[in-house]
């Protein structure tokens, strides 16, 4: 699919020249922090070096000092305690950081996870049953709850005390909670708005210690579950998450939990068999990329697949054995769900390939009632990956039909479906992810009226992929000192991408075809004072014969360190290529 570039020339030289004298670094490295609002000295030094000490106090969040109370008192108490959590990456290891920070005290603890299938997204009913039933008194809610209105009344009239620790958007009414700890509440003074649910937990198990003088350095022991939250939730990795980031990184990568080290063992970074808590196995640093996409997807396999209570078993074993035998079956589960969301993204897109109509919408919506609802989400994203449309992928449970939703660029994927919601029984999310459910008679017109909502408020734009270029850069500008500094924006995400750059003009040195349709080559440029640099395509095949005749061409790419059987040099991971000088825009 045709892509299209946007490079961004705003930021005025002398601006870049001035930061740039004043840092000691090239223009190049100065643009790129003017990107991201970095424009003196004091905020360069905030940005290339975390400082935990700049952590915001957690009693400024509403509610949170009603929280602490709380809990203290059930501490004093001896109460029993249920720890709730969301079955997805974020909520599991909400769970299991606020589990274990509390089995310091003399609470009768127990976490519970909902079962995706039976009870779906949120507090369940069975859930507050389950909490009457067996005498509890308190229920700490983590990521999710800002929206359970019924369920927390329910909670309420069994005399359940409930405090919700949530971090999505909130209604303007607020759930009738003993205390609502979200810095989305449009009453919550709290500066920083985008914590993850589980760094919302961290807050509150950061308040909790300072009341009862627990030093701080063994609340940053959880820093690990708070960095996979925020790696696997996607949210911002600016201010106070860059900080939680950071350090949850260094964690990682010098002291990983049995849970985690036992995910890894799967993958590239740790030799399988390995965990041990005196010895460092890591063949490489984890980098939040490795959080993304080896330990997020499994730990979410678990709930996808069965039940994520598995997940919070694993994050919270205290023994080397179990946890590769957790991580084992985990892993297992991790094999079915790829086998599964494969099959499913194929049906799927022989509906979509195999129905004319579907070429003239702009959007897509696709159903089977034998599709699993636990991978439906992860087909929703691959099929916006091949036809860049707003895309629902629906299953049926429990007389309900029920979906993921998934959205593309400037597209609000929650505000189109606050305009079908009369056809919804529920749906939440954000602008461009969310979950929804509704009868099946309202199938035909629900379709028909997210089209027509879609079709109105969708820009053209909205319609390409498109890449955003950071700056040009020649080839020579590339050598170890340069990315030695890039590595230093690290930890990448949202609102801190992995710088792209654009070169134009390149040549191959040598090109070849590996794997099923990639390009590996060597690139330099006329008249360069560069050596020649290795590049990776990943699925670029058909731009083989054109290169290999020697026609210049333009990148776009990241720089990455590529280190094989103990070797590593500089790459560049290729993301487009194109021929034609004029096919891309300048703003």
């Amino acid at each position: 699919m045709k892509k299209r570039w946007i490079v961004n020339k705003n930021i005025p030289d002398e601006a870049i020249s001035e930061l740039a004298q004043k840092l000691q670094i090239t223009t190049f490295l100065s643009r790129l922090l003017l990107l991201r609002n970095i424009r003196n000295y004091e905020e360069a030094q905030s940005f290339f070096k975390p400082d935990l000490k700049e952590l915001h106090d957690p009693f400024l969040m509403k509610d949170m000092e009603k929280s602490v109370q709380r809990i203290q008192t059930a501490i004093d108490n001896h109460e029993k305690v249920l720890i709730f959590g969301d079955y997805d990456v974020d909520g599991t290891s909400a769970v299991a950081l606020m589990y274990t920070f509390l089995q310091r005290f003399p609470l009768n603890l127990e976490y519970y996870v909902p079962d995706r299938y039976n009870e779906g997204y949120g507090i369940s009913n069975q859930a507050v049953e389950y909490a009457h039933e067996h005498q509890f008194t308190l229920m700490i809610v983590l990521d999710c709850g800002i929206k359970c209105y019924e369920q927390i009344d329910l909670a309420n009239s069994y005399h359940i005390d409930t405090i919700v620790c949530d971090h999505h958007l909130a209604d303007d009414t607020i759930p009738a909670a003993y205390a609502v700890l979200d810095p989305k509440r449009k009453d919550c003074p709290y500066p920083f708005k985008e914590l993850s649910g589980c760094g919302v937990g961290f807050k509150l198990i950061q308040a909790i210690a300072i009341r009862n003088q627990i030093p701080e350095k063994e609340v940053f022991t959880y820093l690990d579950l708070v960095v996979i939250s925020i790696a696997s939730d996607i949210v911002p990795i600016v201010g106070e998450n860059r900080i939680l980031a950071h350090w949850g990184l260094r964690l990682l990568n010098l002291r990983p939990r049995f849970g985690v080290e036992s995910i890894l063992s799967y993958s590239h970074i740790v030799r399988s068999g390995q965990a041990n808590p005196k010895v460092s196995v890591f063949n490489q640093e984890i980098k939040i990329n490795d959080l993304v996409f080896n330990v997020g997807p499994r730990i979410n396999a678990a709930g996808r697949m069965d039940t994520g209570r598995a997940s919070v078993h694993l994050l919270i074993s205290d023994k080397a054995e179990k946890a590769m035998e957790l991580g084992e079956r985990i892993n297992g589960q991790n094999r079915e769900r790829k086998e599964l969301d494969t099959k499913i993204t194929q049906e799927a897109q022989q509906l979509i390939d195999g129905n004319e109509d579907y070429q003239k919408r702009r959007s897509i919506v696709v159903y089977s009632p034998h599709w699993s609802k636990g991978v439906i989400g992860i087909v929703a994203s691959r099929l916006v990956e091949r036809y860049y449309k707003p895309t629902i992928v629906l299953s049926l449970s429990n007389n309900l039909i029920t979906g993921s939703a998934r959205s593309v660029r400037n597209f609000d994927l929650y505000a189109a479906l606050c305009r079908c919601s009369h056809l919804l029984e529920h749906f939440g999310g954000h602008t461009y992810a969310a979950g929804l459910s509704l009868k099946p008679e309202n199938l035909p017109a629900f379709e028909k009226a997210f089209e027509e909502t879609v079709a109105a408020s969708i820009q053209e734009a909205s319609m390409l992929p498109t890449i955003d270029i950071d700056e040009e850069l020649p080839l020579h500008e590339i050598n170890s000192n340069f990315y030695r500094i890039l590595e230093k924006f690290e930890p990448f995400g949202p609102e801190n991408l992995s710088p792209i750059f654009l070169t134009r003009n390149v040549l191959a040195n040598t090109v070849r075809i590996v794997g099923k349709n990639h390009l590996k080559l060597s690139l330099y440029q006329r008249d360069s004072r560069s050596y020649p640099i290795d590049a990776i395509a990943f699925d670029m095949g058909e731009h083989f014969e054109q290169i290999a005749k020697g026609r210049p061409f333009h990148i776009c790419y990241h720089i990455e360190r590529n280190t094989w059987q103990g070797h590593s040099n500089l790459q560049l991971m290729i993301k487009d290529i194109k021929f034609d000088f004029y096919d891309f825009d300048i703003i």
